[in-house]
C-alpha cells in the first residue's frame, strides 16, 4: 500500500480523503493556501505545507509549488479530490512522468473524457444515446448560428473544456444567440483557458441522472444511480439514490451501457457517467473522471467506501469488488450546505462561524470541515459541508433529513439550510414532480 499520500485539495473533500487514508494506515500530507492554515484538513493531516497565497491559481492550482511539496514530503501518491486539478491532464501526466501515483485514471483517459466533444463521440461509439448537437467544437459565430438553426431552438451552449455551469448558456431564440455565444466564449476562456464551445439541443424538463462506477484492469462495477435534479444555475443542491423516476428495465439498460463503455475505454478508478433523462429516455451528458461531491449517498445505500476503493485501485490496478458485492438497501439523500444567501440570488456569505452544532443520530452523516471559530473565506467554492441521511425508503429518508436540518445550527454566516427544509417539505419534492429547472423557475425563499 502507499506509504504517504499528498492531498491536492482543501475543505470537505480533503478531510474525507484523510479519514480514508487513516483507515488504511497511510500517512497524509495537507497542502494549503495562506488563508487556509487553520482549516480542518490541515489540523487532521500528519503533515502540512503552505503552497501559496489565497487565489487558487497561486496555491491549489499551482502545479510547480505542489510538485515541490511532494518532493519535500517524499509522498508516493497524490489524491486530487474533486475540482482544482482533479481532471487536469497535464498534472496527471507530470506525476506519471515522475513516478508519482495519481489517484485517478490515466492522463490519456482524463484528456479524452474531459473534452466534452470527444467524450460524446466515445459514448456514441459504444452505443450510448447522445444529445443532438455539433459534431465538433465551435469557435466561429456564424457557424454557431447555422448549427443552432439546424438543431432548432431552444439550444444549449457549453464550454468544451469544463463544467460546473461555467460557460453554459440557454439560448431560446436567434436574436439573443450572438450575445450569449460571445459571453459563453469569454467565460470558457476565463475558467478553462479554452474558449471552444459546443452546441446541443436544450431539454425543457429533464432530470439529471448519473451512474457511479469503480473500475480496474480486471473488471468494472457500478454502484447504481443517483438523481441530482434539484439544481440552481446548473449546480446541484440535493442528490438522492435510488432515482424515484426510473423503471427497473430502464435502470438495467442504463447500467449495462455505462459499464460497457467504461470497461471498453480501459478506465481505472472511481468515476461517474452523467445523463439527461426526459420522456422515458436517457442521453449521455458527460463523464467525470474523479470522485463526485455526491458520492456519499451511494456509500450510504451500498455500504461501500468509494474513496478507500479508489485508493486500492490506484495501488493495485484492480477493483476488489464484484458486481454481486453491490447490494443497495433503502434510500439516501444529500443536502449541500453552502455559505450563500438564497434570498439574494445565492450570493456568497463568507464570515466567522460562531455557534456550530452539527446533527447526528441514526443513519445521519455530516461530511465537512467547519467548526466554531472557523472563518469561511470568499476565495473558494461556497459549499462548507454536506448532510447525508439514510432511510428504509424515500419517505423515511426525507423525514430523517428534515429532522437533521432542524438540528443544524450555523451562526455568523447565512447558509442554505432553511432552503433545504423548504425544498424537502415541498409537495413537488415529496411527489418527485420536478426537474433541473425547478429552482430557477420557482422562488421558494
Amino acid at each position: 500500500m502507499f506509504k504517504k499520500i499528498l492531498i491536492a485539495n482543501r475543505g470537505e473533500i480533503a478531510v474525507r480523503i484523510i479519514r480514508a487514508c487513516k483507515e488504511w494506515g497511510i500517512q497524509t500530507v495537507a497542502i494549503h493556501s495562506d488563508v487556509d492554515k487553520e482549516s480542518m484538513h490541515v489540523k487532521l493531516a500528519d503533515e502540512s505545507l503552505c503552497v501559496g497565497s489565497r487565489q487558487p491559481v497561486d496555491s491549489y492550482l499551482n502545479i510547480p509549488s505542489i510538485l515541490s511539496a511532494i518532493e519535500i514530503t517524499n509522498s508516493d501518491a497524490v489524491h486530487p479530490g474533486y475540482g482544482f486539478l482533479s481532471e487536469n491532464y497535464n498534472f496527471a501526466k507530470i506525476l506519471k512522468d515522475n513516478n508519482i501515483k495519481f489517484i485517478g485514471p490515466s492522463p490519456e483517459i482524463i484528456k479524452m473524457m474531459g473534452d466534452k466533444i470527444e467524450a460524446k463521440n466515445t459514448a456514441k461509439k459504444y452505443g450510448i444515446p447522445v444529445i443532438e448537437g455539433s459534431e465538433g467544437g465551435v469557435s466561429n459565430l456564424d457557424l454557431g448560428k447555422k448549427i443552432a438553426k439546424n438543431i432548432g431552438y431552444p439550444i444549449l451552449i457549453k464550454a468544451a473544456g469544463g463544467g460546473g455551469g461555467k460557460g453554459m448558456k440557454v439560448v431560446k431564440s436567434e436574436d439573443v444567440f450572438e450575445n450569449l455565444f460571445l459571453t459563453a466564449k469569454s467565460e470558457a476562456k476565463k475558467f478553462f483557458a479554452n474558449d471552444e464551445l459546443y452546441i446541443e439541443k436544450f431539454f425543457e424538463n429533464p432530470r439529471h441522472i448519473e451512474v457511479q462506477i469503480l473500475s480496474g484492469k480486471n473488471r468494472t462495477v457500478h454502484l447504481h444511480e443517483r438523481d441530482c435534479s434539484v439544481q440552481r444555475r446548473h449546480q446541484k443542491l440535493i442528490e438522492e439514490t435510488p432515482s424515484p423516476v426510473l423503471s427497473d428495465n430502464l435502470r438495467k439498460d442504463l447500467f449495462n451501457k455505462t459499464v460497457n463503455m467504461v470497461s471498453q475505454i480501459g478506465y481505472e478508478g472511481a468515476g461517474t457517467v452523467e445523463y439527461i433523462y426526459e420522456d422515458g429516455k436517457f442521453y449521455f451528458l458527460e463523464m467525470n473522471t474523479r470522485v463526485q461531491v455526491e458520492h456519499p449517498v451511494s456509500e450510504m445505500v451500498t455500504g461501500i467506501d468509494i474513496v478507500k476503493e479508489q485508493i486500492w485501485i490506484a495501488f493495485s490496478g484492480d477493483t476488489a469488488l464484484k458486481q454481486s458485492d453491490v447490494n443497495p438497501r433503502g434510500h439516501a439523500i444529500e443536502c449541500r450546505i453552502n455559505a450563500e444567501d438564497p434570498s439574494k440570488g445565492f450570493q456568497p456569505s463568507p464570515g466567522l462561524i460562531g455557534m456550530c452544532h452539527q446533527p447526528s443520530g441514526f443513519r445521519t452523516r455530516v461530511d465537512g470541515s467547519i467548526y466554531q471559530g472557523y472563518k469561511v473565506t470568499p476565495y473558494y467554492d461556497s459549499m462548507i459541508c454536506k448532510l447525508i441521511c439514510h432511510g428504509r425508503n424515500r419517505t423515511e429518508a426525507i423525514q430523517r433529513t428534515l429532522r437533521s436540518l432542524d438540528e443544524f445550527v450555523i451562526e455568523g454566516i447565512t447558509t442554505t439550510i432553511d432552503l433545504h427544509k423548504k425544498l424537502l417539505e415541498h409537495e413537488k419534492f415529496i411527489k418527485s414532480n420536478f426537474n433541473v429547472t425547478w429552482l430557477d423557475k420557482e422562488k421558494l425563499i
